[in-house]
């Protein structure tokens, strides 16, 4: 089978048309799946009928889950997915953002020792206005980067803290102690190797606190600086949710957010689940 296609962008990402995901794909559509992933970086799958259930199961089709520490926004019946929604009493939005940290540029799972694969969404609620989600390549961040930065980056790597992110922009909802016992600081390549195209690319982000042997006010100005300047408007591609919407990322070589919207006059829950990649960025 060949997979009808049409490019979201020149450079990156792709909607898969017509390919009902209701019920899992046979192995020979699941890797053409993992062959336009690798190319193209996000899969837009149009709108989908998909349940929970079903949205765990073809998650799994691309690896190990993660069950994230911040067990607050937890599926009820399903650990695996990540709901985040707005909707309060009788239904209604309740004007609160339920995780600030996806409105800056970052990566899922940086913060972990094995890293954030995809990450696979699918959106029960869209908003008319504001919401959309922006992925930005870091392939093309990479090849752009000067050569003083390359230099001066060169075998450098970066801590990555969930617990740094975290307090920054949730001040007023701290983890609890056993959230932040269980996630301790990890360091990661500047510079990472993705592990299946053997690109290149950056990994930074939001989770990104300090560089390790730098001084730690010199790390945080370096890496301030660079979440701007590897985010070029001509490599980013913007997403505008529908209800139904299903799509998947590769977070090994793109940053993501979510644009600011109205919590209170607009609804947005979104669910999504996050593979781990079980090999250690290089």
């Amino acid at each position: 089978m060949s997979l009808k296609t049409r490019q979201l962008t020149e450079n990156f990402g792709i909607e898969i048309i017509g390919l009902d995901l209701s019920t899992t794909p046979d192995e020979d559509v699941l890797r053409e799946i993992q062959d336009l992933f690798l190319e193209y970086q996000v899969l837009y799958f149009g709108q989908q009928k998909l349940s929970a259930a079903s949205h765990v199961q073809f998650g799994q089709s691309f690896g190990k889950l993660q069950i994230h520490i911040m067990n607050q926004y937890h599926e009820s019946a399903h650990p695996e997915l990540y709901r985040l929604s707005n909707i309060g009493e009788h239904e209604k939005p309740n004007g609160i953002f339920p995780d600030q940290g996806t409105h800056v540029w970052h990566t899922d799972a940086s913060w972990e020792k094995y890293t954030g694969q995809a990450t696979i969404i699918f959106c029960e609620l869209a908003t008319s206005k504001g919401g959309d989600t922006h992925f930005s390549d870091m392939y093309g961040a990479y090849a752009r980067l000067s050569k003083e930065w390359k230099k001066k980056l060169k075998d450098k790597r970066a801590a990555h803290s969930l617990h740094f992110s975290r307090t920054r922009r949730h001040a007023h909802e701290p983890m609890t102690n056993e959230q932040r016992d269980s996630t301790p600081t990890v360091d990661h390549p500047i510079f990472r190797t993705h592990p299946d195209t053997h690109k290149k690319s950056v990994f930074l982000g939001d989770h990104a606190e300090h560089i390790v042997g730098l001084p730690y006010a010199t790390g945080r100005e370096w890496i301030d600086e660079l979440n701007q300047l590897i985010v070029h408007d001509d490599l980013t591609y913007k997403h505008k949710w529908k209800k139904g919407d299903f799509l998947a990322w590769d977070n090994r070589c793109l940053m993501h957010k979510v644009e600011s919207y109205d919590a209170a006059k607009e609804g947005r829950t979104i669910r999504r689940c996050t593979i781990i990649d079980p090999r250690r960025p290089n």
